[in-house]
């Protein structure tokens, strides 16, 4: 689910014959809550045509449906037959964005139909993921065992971090759904202002200033503000990390729960407002962007998020390409001051494709094979496109532990040290089938309440009408 984020929106639905859906030329990754791109080219509005007769004749037998909200997995299939000559189906993709819910729906059509049109492969992120794996839509999902993969065997060889397995597994413990990312977070940040304010960059020291936990969070925030820099850019840099360490989700026992860790994120925004410790910004916004390159109000010492935040964020918008440019090279990572992940994608098969072994075979190689042969090994180490490529963060730890994760955007660093261990301490048991949308509504009124536009108790009686009148969730 990689990408160059939030930068061209778009909603697009391709069906294509033996080629994914556009092109992207390296590793790009869509994060939680974000919108997806897509492109099209003569040559697969040509696969376009053909699809149609594919599925009417006998080489049906021989297609796999892939739904997909970016052409990242889809082109990963590819790779996949490209490396196994042998392996003698063609990939039939349909993408849909999920610019303004358009994925879901579409998906979850497709796979109520059946037939030979319905997916047989297809992904879901972090955001609505649990909706496929254990709420309304999990029935279509097979169990990585029926398909006969060795679930117990390779999760434990490749040590695959417990939350995705967690977030994968449905309601009669039958593991359904991997990824191939790891997406703990870290708290990445200006090693400039880190010398100017504490004299060191070393991320051992500066974990010890902004953390752990949220009190020595802001501490560090009024230091770094008695020297002019604010500590984040938004309150929304705080959110995921918020959001993903509490205790328990949205919904409990069918009624809608506000977790006192997400509860208090109202005086935490608060907080960072009131004090101008942030430059008021939104994610995924403009204002957002140019405080990555140092172009704000004030400069901004850092950002909470996954390996991919700092690939496909942070560096096409730092504004330079190799050290000395922009804030290139100026970046470091170190341990959050509490543990989150943020963002995914998770791979499921529909238990009635009849390519069950074929299926079977992609869905190692991308999510369990930590073989130097298999996807994973290739995005760690920057070789999925060639040599020289993107080093990610991936979901086996034995993959990344005999992988080299230093890159010159974080001043040579190797952010696996820091990432690997950061997987250790997310956890998957807080989210719902609904958190895409509650997320939306508890955002809104957070902020309405910083700006001073809403009392807090008008603001959290607000936020329970939204739900109680958009969702199917007892609010009392």
């Amino acid at each position: 689910m990689k990408k160059l984020i939030a930068s061209i929106l778009c909603a697009c639905t391709i069906s294509t014959l033996l080629v994914g859906c556009g092109s992207t030329s390296d590793q790009a990754d869509q994060a939680g809550d974000t919108t997806a791109e897509t492109q099209t080219d003569a040559e697969s509005e040509e696969s376009t045509e053909s699809t149609g007769d594919a599925k009417t004749n006998a080489d049906a037998d021989h297609v796999i449906n892939v739904w997909a909200f970016t052409d990242e997995v889809p082109n990963m299939i590819e790779k996949y037959k490209e490396l196994h000559p042998d392996f003698d189906y063609d990939i039939n993709t349909t993408i849909i964005a999920t610019t303004d819910g358009a994925y879901q729906p579409a998906l979850d059509q497709a796979l109520a139909s059946g037939g030979a049109d319905a997916p047989d492969i297809y992904c879901a992120e972090a955001a609505f993921v649990l909706k496929y794996t254990q709420g309304d839509a999990s029935q279509y999902a097979a169990a990585y065992e029926d398909l006969g993969i060795d679930v117990a065997t390779m999760t434990k060889d490749a040590d695959i971090a417990q939350y995705t397995m967690d977030i994968g597994t449905n309601p009669d413990g039958k593991l359904v759904a991997l990824g191939y990312q790891a997406t703990g977070g870290a708290f990445i940040y200006r090693r400039s202002i880190a010398k100017d304010v504490w004299g060191t960059d070393d991320p051992a020291e500066i974990s010890k200033k902004v953390g752990p936990g949220w009190d020595q969070f802001y501490n560090a925030a009024a230091e770094l503000k008695a020297k002019g820099y604010g500590i984040v850019s938004g309150d929304g840099d705080i959110w995921h990390a918020v959001e993903n360490s509490s205790d328990k989700g949205w919904i409990v026992d069918g009624k809608l729960n506000i977790d006192p860790k997400r509860e208090e994120f109202l005086d935490l925004s608060k907080k960072l407002k009131d004090n101008g410790y942030h430059n008021d910004t939104q994610d995924w916004q403009d204002a957002w962007f140019a405080d990555m390159k140092g172009e704000g109000a004030q400069q901004i010492f850092g950002f909470f998020g996954p390996a991919w935040l700092i690939n496909y964020t942070l560096a096409p918008n730092c504004g330079g390409e190799k050290v000395g440019e922009g804030t290139y090279g100026d970046w470091a990572v170190c341990e959050p001051p509490i543990g989150f992940f943020w963002g995914g994608t998770w791979l499921l098969a529909n238990k009635d494709t009849q390519k069950k072994e074929a299926v079977k075979d992609i869905l190692e190689w991308i999510t369990l094979d930590s073989s130097e042969e298999g996807l994973q090994y290739m995005w760690a180490n920057g070789t999925y496109n060639g040599e020289g490529g993107t080093k990610d963060c991936v979901a086996s730890g034995t993959v990344m532990s005999k992988s080299d994760g230093s890159v010159d955007f974080l001043g040579g660093q190797n952010m696996f040290d820091v990432f690997v261990p950061a997987n250790s301490y997310a956890k998957g048991t807080n989210l719902t089938q609904y958190d895409e949308t509650i997320n939306t509504y508890w955002r809104e009124q957070v902020r309405e309440y910083t700006a001073g536009n809403k009392s807090r108790e008008q603001a959290i009686a607000d936020f329970k009408q939204q739900v109680a009148d958009n969702l199917d969730v007892i609010v009392e």
